[in-house]
C-alpha cells in the first residue's frame, strides 16, 4: 500500500513542501535489506530508520519485515536533519495499515524522534508554518517546544505534541489535539521600556549622545574612536535600546532567521526586541557572514533589523572585516554552493569601537602616546578605506573630566526622551518611503533617491563642494553625508536640509581628514 505524508525543507529563510511517499509491499529475501530511502537525503536522514523503528516499537506498534520504499520528493532538493523522522514514521504506519490515512494530506508533520517515541524540538518551524498556510494546509504538527513559535501564523492549526503516540492516536481518532494559540499583541507589550544605560546618568559626552541618537534615528552605521575608559563600549552596547520598536513584518523576518539558525529560545514565539549581536574579535569570516557545508545564517544575519556591535575593531582579522563590505551595501548575504544558492537578509546597523592607537592615548588631552613613528598609521590601516567609507558617522570619544564626573547636576535628557525623538524621526521616514518596499530609514536610500530627497540650497552646495575638495571624499561619502544631514533635518521636523544639518554631517567624517593619524 502507498501512503503519503507531508513535511517541509528549509532553504535559506524560506521553506518548501516535501512529499514523503511510503510504499509497503513486495517480497524480501531473507537476510537482505528491506528498507530503502531515496530522494537525496543527507547522512542524518539516512540514519533515521533505527530511531524510527525503535520509536514505533516503544509505542506498541510494529515495523513488519516487508519491503518498505520511502521517497522524499522532489528528489532534486537535498533533505537535511532529523526532522523527517516523524513524517516517515507516520507514513510507515499508514502504509502498513496500522493507522488511517484519510487526514494525512491535511497536515504538515515535522519532528525528531527519540528512541522511546518522544519528540525533540527542530529548527526553522516559523518558515515551515508560513509555507503551510500559503499552501492551504489545515494544520501543522510539531514538537510541543516549537508550537508557540509556529502559532504566530494565523489561519493554521498548530498542534504541539510530546511523542509519537499522541500523533498516532490523533490520526486514529482516539484523541483530539487543541491548537496552540498565541496573542501577538501581548507578545509586543512591555518590550521596549528597559534601557541598559540611562543617558541621564552619563556625565558629559553630549556629542556622543547626539551622534548615537542621530545614528538610531536614521539607521546609520557609526564608529566610536577614543582612549580606553572613555565609554565607547558602554555607548555601543546601549544603542539598540533606542531604536524604534519592531513592526510585525520586521519581527516575523527576524524570528524566521533565528528559527532557521536554531537560536530561538525554547517555547518562545516571536522576537519582539531588536537583536543585538556582539561577536568576539576571534570570530571567523564564515561565522560572521554565514555559510558552511550546510549553509546557515551568520552573525550579520542574526543582527538583521538590529545592531551588530564590533568592539575593538582593529583586533578583528582583516579578512573578517572585508566580508562586511558587500552586505553593508546590499543589505543581504548570498551564500553560493555548487548545487544551491541561498539569500539571508542582513539589514543591520553597524556600531564599532576602537582605540586610536595600540597604547590608546593618541590625541589624548592629558596622557602622552608612547607609540613609535608610523605605528598609529599602521594600526589604523587595519581598517580598510572602503570599509570606513561605508560607515556614516565617525565619532571621536573624548575622556570625561573630573569636574564633569563629580558634578551632582543631573541632565534633563533621559534615554526615554531620546527613544521618543528617534521614533518621531523614524515615523517621518516611514511616511516618506511608504510607497517603496524594503526601505524604512534614510540609511537605506539608494543613490538615485538621495538626489530627490536630499536637495540642498546654494549655500549647502558650496559647503559640501568645499568639504569634498578639502577632505578628498569619495562619491560614497558624498551620499552618506547627505543621508545623515537628512536625518538631522528629520529630527528637527524640518522639510529642508539646512546648512547646520549639513555641517554636522560633514563633522562626522573625521577619519577622512588628511593627517588625522599624524
Amino acid at each position: 500500500m502507498l501512503a503519503k505524508t507531508y513535511a517541509s525543507a528549509v532553504i535559506g529563510v524560506d521553506a518548501q513542501t516535501i512529499t514523503v511517499e511510503v510504499n509497503a509491499g513486495g517480497n524480501v529475501i531473507a537476510g537482505k535489506q528491506f528498507y530503502f530511502l531515496v530522494g537525496l537525503p543527507d547522512s542524518v536522514v539516512k540514519e533515521s530508520f533505527p530511531r524510527i523503528e525503535a520509536a514505533i516499537k516503544n509505542v506498541q506498534y510494529v515495523v513488519p519485515r516487508i519491503k518498505l520504499v520511502v521517497n522524499l520528493a522532489p528528489a532534486d532538493i537535498r533533505k537535511e536533519g532529523a526532522a523527517y523522522d516523524l513524517p516517515i514514521a507516520i507514513g510507515i504506519l499508514a502504509a502498513t495499515k496500522q493507522i488511517p490515512s484519510e487526514q494525512l494530506e491535511q497536515y504538515i508533520i515535522m519532528g525528531e524522534l527519540s528512541l522511546d517515541g518522544g519528540l525533540r524540538p527542530i529548527k526553522g518551524v516559523l518558515p515551515i508554518a508560513i509555507q503551510a498556510r500559503k499552501e492551504k494546509f489545515k494544520g501543522l504538527i510539531v514538537p510541543k517546544e516549537n508550537a508557540r513559535e509556529a502559532a504566530i501564523v494565523n489561519n493554521l492549526d498548530v498542534l504541539g505534541v510530546d511523542n509519537l503516540r499522541e500523533v498516532v492516536d490523533f490520526f486514529s481518532g482516539k484523541i483530539q489535539l487543541t491548537p496552540t494559540a498565541v496573542n501577538t499583541r501581548e507578545e509586543f507589550q512591555d518590550t521596549n521600556n528597559y534601557y541598559a544605560v540611562d543617558f541621564a546618568d552619563v556625565k558629559g559626552q553630549e556629542n556622543i549622545k547626539r551622534a548615537l541618537e542621530l545614528a538610531a534615528a536614521g539607521g546609520h552605521n557609526a564608529i566610536l574612536i577614543g582612549p580606553p575608559g572613555a565609554g565607547k563600549t558602554m555607548f555601543g552596547t546601549s544603542n539598540a535600546h533606542y531604536l524604534p520598536p519592531l513592526s510585525m513584518h520586521e519581527a516575523l523576518e527576524t524570528t524566521k532567521i533565528h528559527s532557521v539558525a536554531g537560536v530561538l529560545p525554547s517555547n518562545s514565539s516571536l522576537i519582539t526586541a531588536r537583536p543585538f549581536r556582539s561577536p568576539h574579535h576571534t570570530i571567523s569570516d564564515v561565522a560572521l557572514v554565514g555559510g558552511g557545508s550546510n549553509p546557515m545564517p551568520g552573525e550579520i544575519s542574526l543582527s538583521h533589523n538590529g545592531v551588530l556591535f564590533l568592539d575593538e575593531l582593529p583586533e578583528f582579522k582583516r579578512t573578517v572585516l572585508e566580508v562586511l563590505r558587500q552586505p553593508m551595501e546590499e543589505r543581504k548575504v548570498t551564500i553560493s554552493r555548487a548545487k544551491i544558492s541561498v539569500d539571508y537578509p542582513a539589514n543591520f546597523m553597524l556600531i564599532a569601537s576602537m582605540n586610536p592607537c595600540p597604547c590608546g592615548y593618541y590625541n589624548h588631552p592629558e596622557k602622552e602616546c608612547v607609540c613609535g613613528p608610523g605605528v598609529v598609521k599602521r594600526y589604523l590601516s587595519k581598517i580598510s578605506g572602503p570599509l570606513l567609507d561605508r560607515i556614516d558617522l565617525h565619532v571621536e570619544v573624548t575622556p570625561v573630566s573630573y569636574e564633569e564626573l563629580s558634578s551632582i547636576e543631573r541632565p534633563a535628557i533621559t534615554s526615554k526622551d531620546i527613544a521618543q525623538r528617534v521614533v518621531t524621526a523614524r515615523n517621518i521616514q516611514q511616511e516618506r518611503f511608504k510607497e517603496i518596499p524594503g526601505i524604512y530609514s534614510n540609511a537605506q536610500m539608494p543613490s538615485r533617491m538621495v538626489r530627490e530627497v536630499c536637495e540642498l540650497n546654494q549655500a549647502g552646495t558650496n559647503l559640501l563642494k568645499k568639504a569634498m575638495t578639502v577632505q578628498q571624499l569619495s562619491a560614497r561619502a558624498y551620499d552618506r553625508i547627505l543621508k545623515v544631514a537628512r536625518t538631522a533635518a528629520d529630527m528637527e521636523g524640518s522639510p529642508n536640509i539646512k546648512i547646520e544639518h549639513l555641517a554636522e554631517a560633514i563633522l562626522y567624517r573625521s577619519l577622512d581628514k588628511e593627517g588625522w593619524a599624524g
